[in-house]
């Protein structure tokens, strides 16, 4: 270990209390009035239901400790039944497959408190979250087997739908395979205002999508060869929080679809098999101004997207959400409940989001994702935990110009903020998944893409934040750089 590693991960296991976030919703906002959790920390959800029903992660929302909103996880091996009478070798999160959702709102001080109880290190990153470097949950923040570690920070971003999962450096794609991964939902008083469905496992649904490979024995298989990392790992069977080819009993109403493509490597193309349009209402890491009318949603490894779909005439039938890029299924909606309320989308969503212009930024750095001596890397560059490659200033406008030279599908991630895209492969007619605040963009083959970054709250001229492709094969690879913010 170097000296750099050793004091990098001794800090982040120091206790923070921190202000931030990004996102850029300046306001606190700690009301608990109109939202999907209990409130004292209870768990509504469904993790164990009958054979063949989606499960729910159970959703915490514990109530504060001294000012702090204490989530307490355990990161653990264990077993899971996918096929009848068999156990599956599975990692999870206070559970045996995944992890539960972490309800969050604007202005609450909030500490994740991950226990490692496997039998090697692993590190906990809040993807999606605007925080402090130390507080990333990277590969520099270690946590050793029977060790702990916190992130702590005050939440101050808009809402949206984000995700923790590891980022061990060259294990997390393994990792993730087994298991490790969960949701986190932010709220804020622009989000609570909008008459959205809200009713957490009943109108507003988490969706965590996952391919795996099995072996004769029901046993996850991971071992990827080397022309696997190059394009990606992939798996002949769908998952949908933990269970194969799933179904959903849904009321007859407006119905508010949380995907993540929570995949090592697949690309999925979301649609109704019966080609029903429906409306996306966020990106990564925001609503949008306004709903879209979409047939289909494209995600990449690590994207999330808000949709709502409208069953209020399909009582009595069943509609088939679908990967329209293989045919395959991923829920079966059972529409067999009376609406338990007319929540619905509004014709305005985000009203106080500002996308700067090109025109502010005061500098472009250019980032090639492509390959040298048979490992991925960035600007020719493979990963190096003791070298940062990009220091950036607080608080000025960025182009960050990303391409993707080769014949695989990439995407780009970055730590500790978001962008917007303001153009790809030289248009900048922006699809509805571009559209609003982002911290993954997909790169397909022979891609470019022009975003719109800016650093603000946190200076850190010694902890790094990364920036990678979440193509996970690719960033244990190599196709990962870091950057610190001064």
């Amino acid at each position: 270990m170097t000296r750099r590693n050793f004091i990098t991960i001794s800090s982040a296991c120091a206790v923070w209390l921190l202000t931030g976030c990004g996102g850029g919703d300046n306001g606190s906002d700690s009301s608990g009035s109109s939202t999907p959790g209990s409130g004292s920390g209870g768990s509504p959800g469904n993790p164990n239901p009958a054979p063949g029903e989606l499960a729910i992660p159970p959703l915490l929302d514990p109530a504060a400790s001294g000012g702090v909103k204490q989530f307490n996880l355990s990161i653990q091996a264990g077993s899971k039944e996918f096929f009848p009478g068999t156990q599956t070798s599975t990692y999870g999160i206070s559970s045996d497959y995944l992890g539960p959702t972490l309800l969050m709102r604007n202005g609450e001080q909030v500490s994740i408190n991950y226990t490692n109880n496997l039998a090697e290190a692993t590190t906990m990153h809040g993807h999606g979250m605007h925080l402090p470097a130390a507080m990333d949950g990277g590969p520099h923040q270690v946590i050793f087997p029977g060790s702990s570690w916190s992130a702590q920070y005050t939440v101050n971003q808009k809402a949206c739908t984000n995700w923790y999962h590891p980022h061990m450096m060259g294990t997390t794609a393994r990792q993730v395979y087994m298991g490790l991964a969960g949701m986190i939902y932010i709220e804020d008083s622009e989000s609570r205002s909008l008459g959205l469905p809200n009713r957490y496992g009943v109108d507003d649904v988490p969706l965590v999508v996952q391919d795996r490979n099995f072996d004769g024995a029901r046993q996850f298989v991971y071992n990827p060869s080397r022309m696997q990392i190059r394009q990606g790992y992939m798996g002949d069977t769908y998952l949908v929080n933990g269970v194969i080819a799933p179904y959903f009993n849904a009321e007859a109403k407006s119905l508010r679809l949380r995907l993540l493509n929570g995949s090592n490597a697949r690309v999925y193309n979301f649609g109704f098999s019966d080609g029903r349009g429906f409306h996306q209402i966020a990106t990564d890491n925001s609503l949008l101004p306004a709903p879209i009318a979409v047939n289909t949603v494209t995600l990449s490894p690590g994207e999330r997207a808000e949709i709502v779909v409208d069953l209020s005439a399909n009582m009595g039938s069943t509609v088939t959400l679908q990967d329209m890029a293989t045919s395959k299924k991923i829920l079966d909606i059972v529409v067999n409940k009376e609406a338990g309320d007319n929540s619905a989308v509004p014709a305005t969503l985000a009203r106080s989001l500002q996308f700067p212009g090109a025109e502010s930024a005061v500098r472009t750095r250019r980032f090639v994702l492509g390959m040298s001596r048979m490992r991925m890397t960035i600007n020719g560059k493979s990963m190096d935990l003791n070298r940062i490659d990009e220091t950036v200033s607080l608080n000025e406008q960025e182009i960050w110009e990303v391409s993707n030279n080769m014949g695989v599908n990439h995407n780009f991630h970055m730590h500790g903020t978001h962008f917007t895209v303001i153009e790809r492969d030289g248009s900048r007619n922006i699809s509805a998944n571009d559209s609003g605040y982002k911290d993954v963009v997909f790169l397909p083959p022979r891609s470019s893409v022009k975003l719109m970054v800016k650093m603000t709250d946190f200076t850190d001229a010694y902890n790094p934040y990364m920036y990678h492709c979440h193509v996970l094969e690719h960033e244990d690879d190599g196709m990962m750089g870091q950057f610190v913010v001064v």
